[in-house]
């Protein structure tokens, strides 16, 4: 088993303070591996960076279309969203025209990450609904799908015929069995796969044609990722601000504890990394680095610069350091 690849680094005053390694796969047409560093064949669970392929099921389905939904309920369907008034606006409204509310998601509650939603709440001595957890619009899918295919309310349970699909799905375009799961931060069960497994899953979104019902589903998500980056995510957040930087031409998607993803259509190249201790900083600084080297992210722009390496300063606004990528990473 290959050791992990040093990814990132943290200087401050000409000594390396801190670093993060990882894994990282890209592959190509048909799924080969054309590029990778670490272990390819670490498991990990890829969190919420597998949002596009826990859709595929409500398109598959038919769910998605007998229901009407648009690309935008689409793209919320894959996103980690802030919480913000955009965001629960549209899960609201999802719910009703399903005849839900609220009380029927599985997520739980947490404050949003969006300021102005935050204080709000606070300033309206009001807790937070479980539309505010970032995950609630892959939680509207799944009612959507529960109801098209008239299966019971507890749909997070992983026996249940919604995450069975899942599981089914995963195996499918990962090419590999799920040797289990582990449940995410909104209750869900999350199928572990390889990062190759993974990388692999995104290739065939990036080669995707709409020659079946799979490659249907497969362009009509990431074409939806790519198009409404702020659903995605929300303002200030690497995924919106990067898909924004490459012009809706790449669907990316980040997962908890630092599992971050891209879809290149024009490249027909998925990629996959995970960064083994989790640190986001890490995974925003790797994924933006494998953007330029594919070419599809300009080095120069500030979403970038944002991220990769990036001049670290102090509360005085006086420059202290630099994170940056290590040497040889990505080559």
């Amino acid at each position: 088993m290959a050791e992990p690849h040093r990814m990132a680094e943290l200087w401050r005053g000409g000594m390396l303070e801190s670093y993060h390694s990882g894994h990282a796969v890209i592959c190509g047409p048909g799924g080969a591996v054309v590029d990778s560093w670490g272990d390819p064949q670490a498991m990990i669970y890829p969190r919420s960076s597998c949002k596009m392929v826990q859709a595929l099921p409500l398109i598959e389905s038919g769910a998605a279309e007998a229901a009407g939904l648009t690309d935008r309920q689409l793209a919320l369907a894959c996103a980690s969203h802030q919480g913000a008034a955009l965001h629960t606006g549209m899960v609201e409204s999802w719910l009703t025209d399903l005849g839900l509310g609220d009380d029927d998601l599985r997520c739980g509650a947490h404050w949003p990450k969006d300021k102005e939603a935050r204080n709000g709440l606070i300033l309206g001595h009001t807790t937070p609904c479980q539309k505010h957890n970032n995950c609630s619009g892959k939680h509207a899918g799944f009612l959507t799908l529960t109801r098209h295919l008239g299966a019971g309310p507890d749909y997070i349970d992983p026996d249940h015929p919604v995450q069975q699909a899942i599981r089914q799905v995963t195996e499918e375009v990962t090419g590999e069995a799920s040797p289990g799961y582990g449940i995410d931060g909104c209750s869900a069960p999350n199928f572990a796969c390889t990062i190759t497994g993974l990388a692999r899953a995104m290739s065939a979104f990036a080669n995707a044609a709409e020659t079946d019902t799979r490659g249907r589903a497969m362009v009509r998500l990431r074409q939806a990722m790519a198009t409404y980056p702020d659903l995605v995510a929300g303002e200030g957040r690497a995924c919106t601000e990067l898909m924004r930087a490459m012009g809706g031409k790449v669907a990316i998607k980040t997962g908890a504890e630092a599992v971050f993803v891209a879809i290149i259509p024009e490249k027909q190249i998925g990629i996959a990394l995970k960064i083994v201790d989790g640190g986001t900083r890490a995974a925003e600084l790797a994924i933006a680095a494998l953007l330029v080297r594919a070419g599809v992210l300009d080095y120069d722009h500030p979403a970038t610069r944002k991220r990769l390496d990036t001049p670290q300063t102090n509360w005085r606004k006086a420059e202290t350091g630099i994170l940056r990528a290590a040497d040889g990473f990505p080559g």
